[in-house]
């Protein structure tokens, strides 16, 4: 297992410290805060902790509420609100310092049989067709500015396979769509929680990039200010987070620096797994160099 899959795995063994108390490892990613994916998934994870058996997890709706310190660890206090005969609800908050630096409510419901349908997974290469982004990140290594070098260039414990690569460095305007293949690319030994966890925490990445794309606009560029702000999912069948799956991604609309995006996650054989949505701060700094 490579050095990266074994450290993702280390953070998603929490640690209780009291009845509905639990201490999640944070992780250096070469930003100044701690992954936003990374905090969901752990939360998730927390509140299923304290979930009866039978139960798998529904939906979860969360606000980012401040940058967290990638410096120290994480304590997630889960409030049991309510523990019905179908459905269970638990709302955590994720604390450092003393404060909240992000809230997460979620829900758990005993398996049912019922009506479904599903949109059809879109027609797009296989994954094994496509350039993977480690790859393509290899390959312009001498064009990436030398203080975003080391958090461009470090091993990923996630391997994305976009199907229209974009050039971070001369980022052409182009509708609010994105599709790539992602997974985790050592076996997992996991329960299924754990996987929706690690699910949680993949569907974070790049993921409000999608509206910056008809800006013209990037992570990487130093007068762009962005940031997540709220996550939504819904989960509706079993998945590996080692198996590729598919993310489609497309944003609606933009407005007052906030750019908003939906979701889906499907299984490579065609079954819809999850739906997302956030927003995010998509900010631009006037009067800075934009590279």
């Amino acid at each position: 297992m490579r050095e990266s899959v074994s450290e993702l795995m280390q953070r998603f063994r929490l640690e209780p410290l009291e009845d509905n108390l639990f201490r999640g490892l944070s992780e250096a990613n070469g930003q100044s805060s701690i992954f936003g994916g990374l905090v969901a998934g752990q939360a998730l994870l927390a509140a299923s902790m304290t979930v009866p058996e039978g139960r798998p997890v529904h939906s979860l709706h969360a606000y980012f509420l401040r940058p967290g310190d990638i410096r120290q660890p994480v304590v997630y206090d889960v409030d049991r609100i309510r523990d019905g005969k179908s459905f269970t609800t638990r709302r955590v908050n994720a604390i450092q310092h003393g404060r909240p630096i992000f809230s997460l409510s979620t829900s758990f419901q005993v398996e049912e049989e019922g009506s479904r349908h599903q949109t059809p997974m879109p027609d797009v290469p296989a994954p094994e067709d496509l350039e993977s982004d480690e790859s393509a990140r290899l390959r312009v290594a001498d064009r990436i500015p030398e203080q975003f070098r080391a958090a461009f260039l470090r091993e990923r414990p996630v391997e994305f396979r976009p199907v229209t690569p974009r050039d971070v460095f001369a980022p052409e305007s182009r509708e609010p769509l994105k599709q790539f293949w992602f997974r985790v690319p050592d076996p997992i030994e996991a329960d299924r929680m754990t996987h929706k966890a690690l699910l949680t925490y993949c569907s974070d990445f790049g993921f409000m990039g999608t509206a910056m794309q008809p800006h013209g606009m990037t992570f990487w560029q130093s007068n762009v200010q962005c940031a997540s702000l709220d996550h939504a999912m819904w989960f509706y069948d079993d998945l590996r987070v080692d198996d590729w799956l598919l993310y489609h991604c497309e944003s609606p609309g933009a407005a007052g620096a906030r750019g908003l995006t939906f979701g889906a996650i499907y299984r490579r054989d065609g079954t819809l797994v999850a739906s997302v949505a956030q927003e995010g701060l998509m900010r631009l700094r006037p009067g800075e160099d934009p590279v």
